[in-house]
């Protein structure tokens, strides 16, 4: 197992471990994961959507069975910390079972605090840079808890891993390849196989990261409980399918768990799903014709440029890590108030419109890039204007819809204003 001291250098770990193998990589700053905006996130994406349903990107484990009804094992902004959350729950779990190791799994995580997603887009981009960008998008996921192993046992993914150890202790083993012969993906016990693995051990502050080609496991080192986020960069077994519901469907929080969420987006069919018998004039049930009515709409080359360019600026814009946090409340902005660019806008034409784009975020304006483009260029001077001076760049006809368009890039935070 290679271990080499931060900081990070991207030349070398492409050259030597990228998709090659894994590497420990000690004390790495700066990083974009902070113990107390990691606690304020996993708050925020374990908090129920209504008193009967679970969040849609959160599991919780007792010992190995996953819980359907665990919302007041979960965290709590009163909580403070993690050290308050335990102590609670090793109270509350106490009295529920003898039971006392747990798991905590958030998926979608870079989605819940803008500034964690901000300078975790910052750390990845020189990978980018040197490899790609991940276009069917990286994922975040938080692990928590003192559970005696990762609760699907060995395993392997599509993704290649970043893991970045936030507190306590936490042991992953490793495979090169599958370690058992049984038709089977995963493996909870796996005791026979202990003596073919090897296994790392970060500490707070690492970073461990391992090739998708390898079975791993996370292990409890002695108990106590330990925080970590993964970041999985997909490498393998890529399906078109995945790049088909992204267009059609959109990437939303709840769709990185569950596909099926997604699929409400669509227009449901009104028709009967059952017909009585067949249809005497070789017409087609009702409902299969609304199907192919909507997938029509699809066939529209215009409409689907858009969506291409929508969903390409998107995933460009967020640098592969979508879906995004959401953006702000929109406020005004009046002529003297001076603001400042924070981040790149793209914008590309369509049909009748154009689109612009910043953090992951899509506009579309009736604006053309006439009008748009000199006031995009004085943005990318990267100044401090005011809105006024910026609005100046644009005709008098088209200045309205451009304050609008600079109120949405504010609550897109691609600009600041001054207090």
């Amino acid at each position: 197992m290679a271990v080499v001291r931060g900081p990070l250098d991207w030349d070398e770990f492409t050259a030597h471990y990228w998709d090659r193998r894994p590497v420990l990589i000690k004390a790495v700053r700066p990083a974009p994961f902070e113990l107390p905006e990691v606690f304020a996130a996993t708050a925020l994406a374990t908090r129920p959507p209504g008193p009967y349903r679970m969040p849609p990107t959160a599991q919780f484990a007792v010992g190995r069975f996953q819980q359907t009804e665990p919302a007041r094992w979960f965290p709590r902004p009163e909580d403070g910390a993690f050290d308050g959350y335990r102590r609670r729950l090793d109270a509350e779990l106490a009295a529920f079972s003898k039971e006392t190791r747990y798991s905590l799994v958030v998926h979608a995580f870079h989605a819940f605090h803008a500034g964690q997603w901000e300078r975790q887009r910052a750390f990845f981009d020189p990978l980018w840079e040197r490899t790609g960008l991940p276009l069917s998008g990286a994922i975040t996921t938080l692990f928590h808890g003192n559970y005696e192993h990762t609760p699907v046992g060995v395993h392997k993914d599509r993704f290649a891993t970043f893991l970045f150890a936030l507190e306590g202790h936490k042991r992953m083993r490793f495979w090169r390849e599958r370690p058992w012969t049984e038709p089977v993906t995963t493996k909870l016990d796996y005791r026979p196989h202990l003596a073919a693995s090897f296994t790392a051990e970060p500490e707070p502050g690492d970073l461990l990261y391992w090739p998708a080609s390898y079975y791993h496991v996370g292990e409890s080192v002695d108990g106590g409980a330990a925080t970590s986020v993964n970041v999985g960069v997909p490498r393998e077994a890529h399906r078109a399918v995945y790049d088909v519901d992204d267009l059609l469907l959109g990437r939303s929080r709840d769709a990185m768990v569950d596909p099926d969420v997604a699929l409400v987006r669509l227009p449901a069919a009104t028709a009967p799903l059952s017909a009585p018998e067949p249809p005497t004039d070789g017409a087609l049930p009702e409902a299969l014709e609304q199907t192919l009515r909507i997938f029509r709409d699809y066939r529209d080359p215009a409409r689907m440029q858009e969506l291409v360019a929508a969903l390409s600026l998107g995933t460009l814009t967020a640098s592969g890590l979508c879906p995004v946090p959401p953006p702000e409340p929109v406020r005004p902005l009046d002529d003297a108030t001076t603001v400042r660019p924070r981040t790149r806008v793209l914008h590309q034409p369509v049909e009748g419109a154009l689109l612009c784009a910043a953090n992951g975020h899509v506009l579309r304006s009736p604006l053309t890039p006439q009008q748009l483009e000199p006031l995009l260029h004085r943005l990318a001077e990267q100044q401090p204007l005011t809105v006024g001076e910026l609005l100046a760049a644009v005709p008098p006809a088209a200045r309205p819809e451009a304050r609008r368009l600079l109120e949405a890039l504010e609550s897109f935070r691609a600009l600041t204003r001054d207090r």
